[in-house]
């Protein structure tokens, strides 16, 4: 990794949320320090993003010409489910919810690419659990994980918020609309590249969040890991894309991709 990027990420980062600790975040005080930072995995006492009121023009945006639609609102027939059941169902007024159709992934696999997707999360729930109100994922090659949860009215821990690179960064300002509104991701995402064994570049991935830029061509420190470092990178430049079943209703629409 080139540490005078991950250094000035982070100086952005803290430099945009200054004023945004939240002391009854839940997080944890006992994980290992994120490399390259002075934070631990999931850090309680890591700063909140700064929230920031989203636009309009980033939900319904209509796919171009060379793009590929994984998902128009009939059906799922680029996806398979991850643990081989057949999908059953799970399509309602041009959405789908995850918890419904299982955990998924896409037939084809993609290495670096332009990807639009659009989800929402349900209503509160009196007593509504925190950690698991519209949790989800978005995994470039089902190995790194942009955040996905209700982060207008519930926050976890900073690098568990919506638009984070989970566990590593989290977004640079928060934009996220409430509960039952569309929100949305413009994902640019360049796939690591190997030399036989050697990781020669790691991923980067560029994140605007309902229109919002929320990362800039930051380098990914590995695999996703929950109250872990990063997991060392294998060697693959290409894989699917996955859409996380976290047992928390989340509905996804209007999914298409760019390969690169």
């Amino acid at each position: 990794m080139k540490t005078p990027l991950i250094a000035f990420g982070l100086g952005t980062i803290l430099l945009s949320m200054t004023l945004c600790v939240r002391a009854d975040a839940p997080g944890y005080t006992d994980t290992p320090l994120i490399p390259g930072t002075t934070w631990r995995v999931h850090d309680q006492a890591r700063p909140q993003p700064k929230i920031v009121a989203p636009g309009k023009g980033d939900i319904g945006a209509a796919a171009p010409a060379d793009a590929i639609v994984l998902f128009d609102g009939t059906n799922l027939n680029h996806w398979v489910r991850t643990d081989g059941r057949p999908i059953e169902g799970g399509i309602k007024d041009g959405a789908f919810d995850i918890t419904k159709t299982g955990q998924l992934r896409t037939k084809e696999e993609f290495g670096d690419f332009q990807l639009h997707i659009e989800w929402r999360t349900p209503e509160l729930l009196e007593g509504f659990d925190r950690m698991n109100q519209g949790n989800s994922g978005v995994f470039p090659m089902g190995l790194f994980e942009v955040q996905v949860i209700e982060s207008k009215a519930s926050y976890i821990y900073a690098d568990g918020n919506a638009g984070a690179i989970y566990g590593q960064f989290p977004p640079m300002v928060n934009p996220a609309r409430g509960p039952m509104e569309w929100q949305s991701f413009d994902l640019f995402f360049t796939a690591p590249k190997f030399e036989g064994q050697t990781l020669k570049s790691p991923a980067v991935i560029t994140l605007l969040y309902n229109g919002v830029l929320v990362h800039h061509h930051q380098e990914v420190l590995g695999a996703v890991s929950h109250r872990e470092v990063p997991r060392p990178y294998p060697v693959m430049e290409k894989g699917p894309l996955l859409l996380q079943d976290h047992q928390s209703p989340v509905e996804f629409r209007n999914i298409w991709i760019r390969p690169l």
